[in-house]
């Protein structure tokens, strides 16, 4: 196993090199311009400035390699300089400049990575632990009143598209309710508050209610039907009659030995939907005006912002790699059949 993690540790390296260039190209080529969302009266002799000090005027393959120094190394230890306190050498040298606002790339990710984490972090959580007890009772109890109510949630967590379930909860919840009432919720949620005591602690549980509901109706709805079908594979496999046979109780042959052999698929789709929670849930973050970092990729890509459009989506491809290998691992953890060395 550890050779194995070596070895797809060292493929992952010209991986995320080939996707950083694609990225990149495709990002690039689109048409864009540091200096668009200046003021026209700005000179074209600064404007011209402006874009040589940020290597704009470069070849391509050039500031390709000045990007991936800024992500790699750069950002790197100016993370450390700025945890740690350290002087890793790093003053005077170019970081990566967002074009609508003119700070780093970086520093912008780390302010709005906390409130992704809080709502869309917690909705995938809620969802797994809501989907995992769904999708093992449902294929046990088949074709039960259970498994029927359970198919239709599923059914209409994955039909509702979240612009509209979204809108809905606003209009059930914070228009429909006085704003005096116990069930009332806020629509918008609010980046600013902070959690000081109790009170600030129950209106930010209150303002999270909507968009992690959204969310995890979602998360839920795909985790339950994989969990339920991986399940009914597996409970009529030969194994699980032999296991019945030996005198085990049906509470240790269902979560043992069928529930740790039915997870693998749904490990995979769980170990893939991670990378979603650091990405956000770009319709939820607009709909709920949460300050995230999806909602950061859609302003970027609205204003033409190639450097955080970049970083924030190669930062995606990282996660994405990463997760795929750690559920590569957790398979030969999971299940002992499956040996890599």
């Amino acid at each position: 196993m550890f050779t194995f993690t070596i070895r797809r540790l060292i493929l992952t390296v010209p991986t995320l090199l080939f996707i950083s260039f694609v990225i990149f190209m495709i990002v690039k080529l689109s048409p864009s311009d540091p200096t668009g969302n200046l003021p026209l009266t700005i000179p074209s002799e600064v404007r011209e400035q402006i874009r040589e000090a940020l290597g704009v005027n470069k070849p391509l393959m050039v500031q390709y390699g000045l990007w991936l120094k800024q992500f790699f190394w750069l950002e790197p230890r100016i993370y450390l300089e700025q945890a740690f306190g350290w002087d890793m050498g790093t003053a005077g040298e170019t970081r990566l400049i967002s074009y609508q606002t003119r700070s780093p790339v970086m520093d912008l990710i780390m302010q709005r990575m906390p409130q992704t984490l809080m709502v869309v972090g917690t909705a995938y959580l809620v969802g797994i632990l809501i989907a995992l007890p769904i999708g093992i009772i449902s294929a046990y109890k088949q074709y039960s009143v259970f498994d029927q109510i359970g198919t239709l949630v599923s059914m209409i967590g994955f039909s509702v598209p979240p612009f509209f379930s979204g809108v809905l909860v606003i209009v059930l919840f914070s228009v429909m309710i006085p704003t005096d009432s116990l069930f009332w919720l806020p629509s918008i949620y609010d980046t600013t508050h902070e959690v000081v005591d109790w009170e600030s602690f129950k209106y930010q549980f209150r303002q999270m209610i909507m968009p992690v509901m959204v969310l995890a109706l979602q998360i839920t709805a795909q985790i339950s039907r994989f969990t339920r079908a991986s399940m009914l594979d597996n409970l009529n496999q030969d194994y699980v009659r032999t296991a019945r046979a030996k005198g085990l109780k049906e509470q240790s042959v269902v979560l043992v030995h069928v529930l740790r052999n039915s997870m693998i698929p749904v490990v995979t789709v769980i170990a893939l939907g991670i990378p979603s929670i650091f990405g956000g849930a770009i319709i939820t973050e607009q709909v709920f005006k949460v300050n995230g970092l999806g909602q950061l990729l859609i302003i970027a890509i609205q204003g033409g912002d190639v450097p955080t459009v970049q970083t924030l989506t190669f930062i995606f491809a990282i996660l994405i790699v990463l997760f795929n290998l750690i559920a590569d691992v957790l398979y030969g953890i999971l299940d002992p059949r499956i040996r890599y060395d």
